[in-house]
C-alpha cells in the first residue's frame, strides 16, 4: 500500500510542502508592530516552545497565502545567540505527512541532524539542517498510538 500522502497536493509524491519561513527577531513587540502596521499581516498563531524557551508568532501575508513566523528566544534558550546581520533567517519550515520517515530520508539525502524526532503534543517535530548549514523544520501530525 502507498504510503499516505500530505493532503491537497496532487503530484506531490514525497509528502512534502512548503509551509512557511521563520526569521529571528531581536524584539518580538516591534517585530509584530512593524509586521501588522506597516505590510499588513495578521497574526494565526502564538506560541511557546517548551523544548527552547523561545516564542514564535505565525504571521499571514493580507492575502493569506504565505506564512511569516517570527522566533524570539531569551538569554536562557539552548538556541539564543547574540543577534548579528545573517542570523536573520531561523529556519524553513515544512509539513511532512511522516515526520520521523522524512527526518531519516533527509539524513540519507546529506543533511545533518539538528533536533532529533520529538512529540509536541499533537505535532511531531524535527529539525534538520540542509548542505548549506540552514535549518529546515519537519513538522507533521502526530502518530495516534494504538490500543489493544
Amino acid at each position: 500500500m502507498p504510503k499516505k500522502q500530505v493532503r491537497g497536493r496532487k503530484g506531490n509524491r514525497l509528502g512534502v510542502r512548503m509551509w512557511y519561513a521563520g526569521i529571528r527577531v531581536k524584539d518580538l513587540e516591534g517585530s509584530l508592530r512593524f509586521y501588522r502596521e506597516a505590510l499588513g499581516f495578521n497574526v494565526i498563531f502564538r506560541g511557546r516552545m517548551h523544548t527552547h524557551e523561545g516564542t514564535y508568532v505565525q504571521m499571514s501575508t493580507p492575502t493569506g497565502k504565505q506564512i511569516l513566523e517570527l522566533n524570539w528566544y531569551p538569554e536562557t534558550s539552548e538556541y539564543f545567540e547574540p543577534y548579528k546581520n545573517g542570523s536573520e533567517l531561523d529556519h524553513l519550515g515544512f509539513y511532512v505527512s511522516d515526520v520521523k520517515a522524512q527526518y531519516e530520508r533527509l539524513l540519507r539525502c546529506g543533511c545533518e541532524s539538528a533536533v532529533k524526532p520529538f512529540n509536541h503534543g499533537v505535532y511531531d517535530l524535527a529539525f534538520v539542517k540542509d548542505p548549506n548549514g540552514i535549518w529546515l523544520e519537519l513538522m507533521g501530525r502526530a502518530k495516534r498510538k494504538k490500543r489493544d
